[in-house]
């Protein structure tokens, strides 16, 4: 038994913390919301993120940033990605020794275009973080709660400490792979939001899965050629990271990213998304990344151009569509590579 502490209470959060409790690990989950605590420690439910769902008993949560820190050997940030540096600040000012640090949130910062491991190394204060493994992969947190068959990937350089977690997560429904291509499964996580959300918005138009079944392949070839430009693998996208994440996130009601992107299909602002959302859209905050990004490596990437003009310049969605369709015609490999 080991402890381990997740920093967000969050859907994803919650799901990973009840996998490590049944694992027979004294698990330890951080929210900032009292209630939300009281409910977990008292009703063993956390029913804003995770509906119907009793919580293991031995799933403990706190308020105090403190004592989840210095729980034990292991913290898990499940945090929206916007408020990572913020945490990981926090931490500086509270952590007694290293720790293994696990990030499984999905983005990349706009501006500075760093990415969340990359970012959390630079807040951190060097002694205070032993590794740092990300953990990603096709992963809906509403199916992970009910024990439904998934596979991840535990990226870390460190080989050994990608292992560590693999052993204290994997299970007989949670099966957890290794890898040491971190860029990679960094970037397959992140910028398959930006794809998922122009998915949701070819559903919401109506155009059927011919339409979206292009999008997708096309998409993939696009965060391919920025990743492989990154000095990333290229064969890595076809793992778990890169057409796993894909396929799930842009073909499930589960999905916020397709949610979002099929609101904004039928014709509703992006405010109005995201108010009636309720919840953290990553894809929108990776959209303006990923445009960046492009920028930044002079890879060309169509469809995330498009979706930045829909989300931040009033593009109408029918109208960048009829835009990638009007483009000059290409040979597919050739577009692949650039």
């Amino acid at each position: 038994m080991e402890k381990v502490t997740v920093l967000g209470a969050g859907s994803w959060g919650t799901a990973l913390s009840m996998v490590l409790a049944e694992n027979g690990h004294d698990t330890l989950l951080w929210t900032n919301r009292a209630e939300q605590a009281r409910e977990i420690n008292e009703q063993h439910t956390n029913s804003q993120y995770i509906n119907n769902i009793k919580l293991p008993e031995n799933l403990k949560a706190t308020t105090d940033l403190f004592v989840a820190a210095n729980h034990g050997d292991t913290l898990v940030v499940a945090v929206p990605t916007k408020a990572i540096r913020e945490v990981c600040s926090k931490l500086n000012d509270v952590l007694q020794k290293e720790k293994l640090f696990v990030h499984v949130s999905k983005g990349i910062e706009p501006d500075t275009l760093l990415r969340i491991s990359e970012f959390m190394k630079e807040t951190l204060k060097p002694e205070l973080l032993s590794n740092l493994v990300v953990l990603s992969g096709p992963s809906h947190a509403e199916e992970v709660v009910l024990q439904h068959p998934t596979t991840v990937s535990a990226a870390c350089e460190n080989l050994q400490a990608a292992e560590k977690v693999q052993d204290l997560f994997m299970n007989h429904y949670f099966r957890v792979y290794t890898n040491d291509d971190v860029l990679v499964v960094e970037i397959g996580g992140a910028l398959k939001n930006v794809i998922a959300l122009a998915a949701g918005i070819i559903d919401g138009l109506q155009y059927g899965d011919n339409a979206k079944a292009a999008l997708i392949t096309r998409g993939l070839a696009e965060i391919s050629r920025l990743g492989e430009k990154m000095g990333g693998n290229p064969l890595t996208f076809s793992g778990l990271t890169g057409m796993g994440d894909l396929i799930v996130t842009c073909t499930s009601v589960h999905s916020r990213n397709w949610r979002a992107g099929n609101m904004l299909g039928k014709g509703m602002k992006l405010q109005e998304v995201l108010d009636q959302m309720g919840m953290v859209v990553e894809g929108v905050r990776t959209t303006k990344a990923a445009y960046q990004l492009a920028q930044k490596y002079n890879v060309p990437m169509p469809i995330t151009e498009q979706l930045y003009d829909v989300l931040f310049e009033n593009k109408t969605p029918k109208e960048a569509v009829d835009i990638l369709m009007g483009r000059v015609k290409k040979r597919e490999n050739d577009s692949i590579k650039n």
